[in-house]
């Protein structure tokens, strides 16, 4: 019996493993996979809410540039000082290249001025608030024959716009 044993003990020498098939499809895989990948980029744009106790001396003076977008206009105005001008809408939407000429030229007015609130009514489309949010921040101009950005105001808070005039007018009574 333990010559049996013996003999089968001596019989089973461990096998080699052959891995070459296994690295020829590892060598064809991974720079398919490589090739093939997506590689997305993910932009996080920073947005700030306003300042709930932001002090009334500092902001009677400075010019604080306002953004509202409503379903038929655009209206770019100063907080303090009023309206500066009205984008109204066209059948295919906004106007978003008459916007950006506008903010250039009150970019041209203020260079410091860095910050802009965007007010939103209820039912603006996404589409429609990313082009206008990147209207606020970049304006293409050309410079030297060839198209850049322009940085006009990158810091954006984002709000509720208020309610139109004519709807507070015609909720008004006799």
């Amino acid at each position: 019996m333990r010559r049996r044993l013996r003999r089968r003990a001596g019989q089973h020498e461990p096998a080699d493993i052959n891995i070459t098939a296994f690295m020829n499809l590892m060598v064809i895989l991974v720079p398919f996979l490589l090739l093939t990948a997506v590689f997305s980029r993910i932009t996080i744009l920073e947005l700030n809410l306003p300042a709930a106790g932001a002090s009334q001396a500092d902001s009677e003076q400075a010019f604080q540039l306002e953004i509202i977008v409503r379903a038929g206009s655009i209206e770019v105005g100063d907080r303090n000082g009023g309206l500066i001008r009205r984008i109204p809408a066209s059948e295919t939407g906004q106007d978003y290249r008459q916007l950006s000429e506008l903010l250039q030229q009150v970019k041209a007015r203020f260079p410091e001025k860095l910050d802009a609130m965007l007010l939103l009514e209820a039912d603006i489309p996404y589409d429609t608030v990313v082009q206008v949010m990147d209207s606020i921040r970049v304006a293409p101009v050309v410079q030297a024959g060839a198209l850049q950005l322009a940085e006009l105001f990158p810091e954006i808070a984002i709000g509720d716009a208020p309610a139109s005039n004519s709807k507070v007018a015609s909720n008004k009574g006799p």
